[in-house]
């Protein structure tokens, strides 16, 4: 177990830092004389077609919803792993990082409510600053390296798991658009026979796939978004099958981790992190949306992550995570600001480009908010390491 929690740490850590290059080479291109090939490269039309079955997207909305429910399913086996075997499982565990995790979802969506509670238009990006980028922040976590108790990246890695808990629920219920009968009862059955292979012990990976790649075709001609497929196929691969071999959801968990590490997640950094400086005047940041997005993540990730883990240990129903101080958990909390990849995922949900009047405000506000959280946040647990030290 020690070995796969370092293992994951360090695989975290390293995407966090490939995110921050993904995310400044996007930005340096669209603002450069290249930018049109940045714009063209995302537009370009990518359609697959089987019969009378066809997905035509642009190749933003195959990064968007192709390779991030990839990137849902290894949530989805993390989830699973850690339910059953690991810190999800003892319920003692889940005090602390629980109530974190809900302070860091609710404090945020109610600013962000407070600053744009009289725009109806702009009230569905109410969840883009209630995520954090666990990868993002163990990536600025690495970079304060052995100040940093181990304790306290284990306090963070079991927040970010419930964290990507409730950014599932929210986009299962909030964020899906007019649904299709037939194509919800295709996904129905596609279930079901996931759920009975589960039953009968089947242990390949390949059965599991292939009806999870229908499942994710149903799921995205359904009108609920594509990516839970990717979570909903995790939760029915076994994770200790009955006839003694390998773990197939460890097998699977284990190839992905590097590809979605290394790969899916500095793609869609690239992909949608790309704002253009030269159109940013004080009205983007100042208007409600990129303030009330900035501020709930930097201020309400904070309030709610720290106020929430002071009162669970005052009220004696946790303790202080061990070799760590209050002002490292203060920091930790502001790092949590850190939204960037989930929050542009939900920014792409909540305002949807050329449809929305707010598309792209968002990024705005989720560059701002997680780049103040990731300088503050750092210099925070610096000096209260130093004066631990």
């Amino acid at each position: 177990m020690r070995k796969a929690i370092t293992r994951f740490l360090e695989l975290e850590s390293a995407s966090g830092l490939l995110l921050i290059a993904a995310g400044i080479i996007a930005m340096s291109i669209n603002n450069s004389p290249l930018s049109y090939l940045y714009s063209g490269l995302l537009d370009v039309p990518v359609a697959v077609q089987f019969g009378a079955l066809k997905i035509a997207k642009p190749l933003l909305l195959w990064i968007n919803d192709g390779l991030m429910a990839v990137f849902f399913l290894l949530i989805g086996l993390e989830v699973k792993r850690e339910v059953l075997e690991g810190q999800l499982k003892e319920p003692a565990q889940l005090v602390l990082p629980g109530a974190a995790a809900i302070g860091g979802m609710l404090v945020p969506a109610l600013i962000y409510w407070a600053f744009n509670k009289d725009n109806p238009g702009a009230l569905g990006g109410w969840a883009i600053p209630m995520a954090t980028d666990i990868a993002f922040a163990l990536g600025v976590l690495a970079l304060l390296g052995k100040r940093v108790p181990v304790s306290l990246k284990l306090f963070l890695m079991t927040l970010a798991i419930i964290d990507d808990l409730g950014a599932i629920v929210v986009i299962a219920l909030f964020y899906s658009t007019e649904l299709s009968s037939l194509s919800l009862i295709l996904a129905a059955l596609c279930i079901s026979a996931l759920i009975l292979m589960n039953r009968l012990g089947v242990s390949k990976l390949s059965p599991y796939l292939v009806i999870g790649t229908i499942l994710w075709i149903c799921v995205l001609k359904s009108g609920v978004h594509a990516t839970l497929a990717g979570v909903i196929l995790a939760l029915t691969i076994p994770l200790r099958p009955g006839n003694g071999e390998a773990s197939p959801l460890l097998t699977l968990e284990h190839a992905l981790h590097p590809w979605v590490a290394f790969a899916i997640l500095p793609i869609f950094a690239f992909a949608n992190a790309g704002v253009q400086l030269n159109e940013l005047t004080l009205q983007s940041f100042t208007h409600p949306v990129p303030l009330g997005i900035a501020a709930g993540l930097l201020l309400g990730k904070a309030l709610g992550v720290f106020g929430f883990t002071w009162l669970v240990i005052k009220v004696g129903l946790a303790k202080l995570p061990e070799g760590a101080n209050w002002g490292q958990v203060l920091g930790l909390s502001v790092i949590c600001g850190i939204g960037f990849t989930m929050s542009l995922f939900v920014g792409s949900l909540a305002f949807i480009p050329e449809v929305s009047a707010y598309a792209g405000m968002d990024r705005v506000g989720i560059l701002t908010g997680s780049i103040l959280a990731a300088i503050i946040g750092s210099l925070i647990f610096y000096l209260s390491s130093r004066k631990a030290a």
